[in-house]
């Protein structure tokens, strides 16, 4: 039967593309190369919010001193979700659903996590969508969203090129450090030609034809890239997980040498740093909001990449050396934006406080702006826009990888070998559902659903996450499982991680989140009550199945009620290593029925 057996896996491995011949797991295919996993795990991490609101909050709570409770969070409440997300799913080669056969009660964190994935990839990649637009159009000089000159006479000589014809700007308005009627050209670009924006969520729109055609591109490219799965999409990183390093690099040499420079990056970091901040509350809650979106935990992710790695892989090594890549380059951003920022500054003659902005504010108004000031603007336009298109893929290509892996969890058999019909589905339903985001209230729906699906939720489903694991399941009995895939550890190495994830972390987490709330606007703009309750409606869609499903579990299991609920909270029988050669003498074989075998499967629990 073993070689039977063997003879079927090869089978398989000729007829699944996202099999090779050398992977260890023959059914669902492992990373071709430890460098693949490490780029698209880094890829993942370092998303938009490194460039466009780390600095800013830099900025904002007192320059360098941010960095100090920044780093803190990293260590109590980042690093000890990351170590620990990336070795569950690494030891069962399971998606973020699939996983919780450890915690049957919980899987209904799972189904949370998938749907926050679903919907974040919805608008996620609507903002894809902008900076493709915006790549397009900086193949022109002068750009399209900087104005002329004004004359001697101090009359706005400026149009907007043929585009921006639409914004109907005369030429004899009064040009005020380039701004006309409150605004500057990009931000009128932004508004007026880029989005059509209508005033208000109640007034939907017609749909913007040049931001669907560039979403319909932005799809096809998530498509293409994930079309084989972890096999192709682990060859595409090679470029879009390093290339924004290159340009961050060229914009920061750039930066550094234009006047102003100087005064951009004293005001993000340097000697106006105020340490006086750290006694202020709301440095610790963004330095901890932060760190928990940008490494992108609690969203099934990294459960659904590091599930296709080998058993053995070090996952302790590689979330120190993703965490810290991942804050290096936030630090690292900041230099470049801040110095372009201060070089801008510089010319309107403003303070950098005016210039500086977080957000869709900094990626496609203050930077365009900025960017439309250097000599060969359009240049530096497609370099930053670049830029922006492959940290955007990087972070999609996880959120696809999550729905696509927890399908083909579910349905094995019938989807194995369609890994590329289960992709090209899963894009183009995401991409007709991302329609009304390329409306002229496309903004104020992409803004709703990051309020209420990118936030709050996840603190939730990471509370429940530590806890459950450490917990339920039992700490002392997840460390043993992580040492079979890494090695025995000392006594004293695992006491800060037990620390973190029997106390530090759910605290963190529990009283951040009664502090993360706020009440969605865009700008000035309130949102109806129809909207908000709309909001919460899909807040309550992605949460509900936690309650649904633990009480599903409870009824399913046999015996009196305690007994119901002590079954729905222990691991099911086939709980352990995905491979027969790795379960050992803890797990046994899968299926077991020998009563002697499955005892022996729960002996080491906390």
């Amino acid at each position: 039967t073993k070689k039977k057996k063997e003879s079927d896996n090869n089978g398989s491995n000729k007829q699944d593309s996202h099999v090779g011949q050398e992977d260890e797991n023959t059914d669902r295919g492992n990373w071709s190369s430890k460098r693949e996993y490490m780029l698209s795990m880094i890829g993942y991490a370092v998303g938009l919010g490194n460039v466009w609101r780390f600095p800013y909050l830099a900025y904002k709570h007192g320059g360098g001193a941010f960095l100090i409770p920044y780093t803190i969070m990293l260590a109590v409440a980042g690093l000890p979700l990351f170590f620990m997300e990336s070795s569950f799913g690494q030891f069962c080669s399971q998606g973020p659903i699939n996983v919780w056969k450890a915690v049957p009660i919980l899987q209904g964190v799972g189904i949370t996590m998938m749907l926050v994935s679903t919907f974040v990839a919805i608008y996620y990649n609507v903002i894809i969508a902008y900076s493709i637009y915006y790549l397009f159009a900086s193949f022109q000089y002068p750009l399209p969203w900087s104005a002329k000159d004004c004359n001697s006479t101090g009359l706005l000589d400026c149009f907007f090129s043929k585009e921006a014809h639409a914004l109907n700007v005369t030429e004899n308005q009064t040009c005020q450090n380039g701004s006309t009627a409150g605004q500057s050209p990009s931000e009128k670009y932004w508004d007026e030609v880029a989005l059509q924006r209508t005033s208000s969520m109640n007034e939907t729109g017609p749909v913007v034809w040049h931001l669907a055609l560039c979403l319909l591109l932005a799809w096809i490219l998530v498509g293409a890239a994930l079309f084989k799965g972890i096999k192709s999409s682990g060859k595409v990183v090679y470029f879009t997980a390093t290339f924004p390093y290159v340009v961050l690099f060229i914009l920061l040499i750039r930066g550094v040498t234009l006047e102003g420079a100087k005064d951009g990056i004293e005001f993000y970091i340097g000697s106006k740093s105020n340490l006086t901040k750290l006694a202020d509350s709301e440095v610790w809650k963004d330095a901890a909001t932060q760190i928990f979106f940008s490494l992108s935990v609690a969203w099934g992710g990294l459960m659904a990449l590091s599930s296709y790695n080998k058993f053995y892989n070090n996952s302790y090594q590689d979330s120190i050396i993703v965490c810290i890549t991942n804050c290096g380059t936030s630090v690292f951003a900041g230099f470049a934006i801040f110095s372009i920022l201060g070089h801008m500054a510089h010319v309107y003659q403003r303070p950098v406080s005016e210039v500086a902005d977080a957000g869709f504010g900094l990626a496609f108004i203050a930077y365009p702006d900025a960017l439309s000031k250097l000599p060969i603007s359009p240049l530096w336009s497609i370099l930053f826009f670049v830029m922006l298109i492959t940290l955007g893929l990087d972070s999609q290509f996880a959120g696809i990888e999550v729905i696509a892996t927890c399908l083909q969890d579910a349905y094995p058999k019938l989807l194995k070998s369609k890994r590329g019909i289960v992709t090209t589905a899963v894009c183009t339903v995401l991409f007709l559902l991302g329609l009304p985001c390329v409306t002229g209230a496309g903004i104020y729906w992409v803004n709703l659903i990051d309020t209420f699906c990118a936030g709050w939720i996840l603190l939730v489903a990471g509370l429940l996450e530590v806890l459950g694991l450490s917990i339920l399941y039992g700490g002392n009995r997840f460390i043993k499982d992580i040492e079979m895939m890494i090695g025995s550890k000392s006594a004293l190495f695992w006491l800060w991680w037990r620390a973190c994830w029997f106390l530090i972390t759910p605290v963190i987490i529990l009283v951040w989140s009664l502090y993360t709330f706020t009440s969605p606007t865009y700008g000035s703009v309130v949102y109806p009550d129809w909207g908000i309750s709309l909001g919460w409606c899909m807040t309550a869609f992605c949460l509900i199945w936690i309650p649904i499903l633990a009480v599903w579990k409870v009824y399913k299991a046999s015996g009196g009620p305690w007994q119901r609920i002590k079954a729905a909270c222990s691991p099911t029988e086939d709980w352990g290593p995905y491979l027969e050669c790795h379960r050992g003498e803890r797990y046994g074989t899968r299926g077991a029925t020998d009563p002697n075998v499955i005892s022996n499967k729960f002996t080491t629990r906390l």
